[in-house]
């Protein structure tokens, strides 16, 4: 029999996880469905409270084993007091009180934690930035975020608001992230690439170059990142291109960075992980140019390395307070 368990909560736009852990990163146990934000919390609150009961009753556990509960979840939220406000994929999570309602029903200690930070805090303790004092996490998924770790801690500002980079503006104009056009999430993120691939099709187009990707508009599609990286890994010379250019703004924003925090490690997730070195070679030629050399030279760029697990690892962080 365990002494005592963790469960991990991994809460997204799209699907949540479960899971139960007597030793992190390794899982005991592990659900997971669909969030429906449409919906609203309770069906999602109601599914999770449930899949800890029963991953508990699974492993011949009671909830006397249970030591914490730890939930990651895209801000906005109050850390502190343990409410979600409305995250973008999760609008109509308003003002929820996720910590009380886990804490009233399992009566054990729950934290809540920005994923951007929990990430950092996972791929510094088990992933990619092992071993280091100052990392970066970078979430490059449909937007862009960051979790900051400075002499081996948690930067988190004087308003838990540190480590916004995608709000930075990288151009007067351009496409759109956190509201703001021409910022860091406009341009080097998922949903900003999407918006640069329709710029550069119709582009193309008028060039009368052929791409997959005009041909799946012309159907009607709605395009995607993932859409955008399968036509470049199948040759598609203009998905390639878009990748390159992705590529260069998110050194861009490296560079940025690193002549301010001078870090180590710089470990990026989402699209990273994915496209590997055809988004990265051209961030860090732009890095070699443009930040300072005695820094950059210092500092390695690296894809995370806990792949589809980050979201579990980094929930069960939140359950070990951090």
């Amino acid at each position: 029999m365990r002494d005592r368990v963790w469960a991990g909560v991994d809460i997204g736009g799209t699907k949540t996880a479960v899971v139960i852990s007597s030793a992190p990163p390794a899982l005991l146990s592990r659900v997971e469905f669909p969030t429906l934000p449409v919906k609203g919390p309770t069906y999602a609150i109601d599914l999770i409270q449930k899949a800890i009961h029963e991953l508990l009753t699974s492993l011949g556990l009671g909830l006397g084993s249970l030591a914490a509960i730890g939930v990651s979840c895209g801000g906005p939220l109050d850390r502190v007091s343990g409410v979600i406000h409305a995250p973008p994929n999760l609008q109509t999570w308003a003002n929820v009180p996720l910590k009380e309602i886990l804490e009233r029903e399992f009566g054990v200690p729950c934290g809540l934690e920005n994923d951007a930070n929990a990430g950092a805090v996972a791929e510094h303790r088990y992933g990619a930035g092992k071993g280091t004092r100052n990392m970066i996490f970078l979430t490059m998924g449909t937007g862009l975020g960051s979790g900051i770790i400075i002499d081996g801690h948690l930067y988190r500002g004087a308003s838990e608001m540190g480590g916004e980079i995608g709000h930075l503006r990288l151009t007067r104009s351009g496409p759109v992230g956190y509201n703001k056009a021409g910022s860091a999430e406009g341009w080097a993120s998922g949903g900003g690439m999407v918006q640069v691939a329709s710029r550069v099709l119709a582009a193309s187009a008028k060039r009368g170059e052929i791409s997959c990707l005009t041909n799946a508009i012309e159907k009607g599609r709605e395009l995607s990142a993932r859409d955008i990286a399968d036509a470049a890994q199948h040759g598609d010379a203009v998905a390639q291109r878009i990748i390159r250019m992705t590529g260069t703004r998110l050194g861009q924003v490296l560079a940025i960075l690193i002549d301010i925090l001078n870090p180590e490690r710089i470990v990026i997730g989402g699209l990273a992980m994915r496209l590997g070195d055809s988004l990265l070679e051209p961030a860090r030629k732009v890095v070699e140019r443009e930040a300072l050399a005695q820094a950059a030279t210092a500092c390695q760029i690296l894809p995370a390395e806990l792949g589809e697990r980050i979201g579990d690892i980094a929930a069960l962080c939140v359950a070990q307070g951090l």
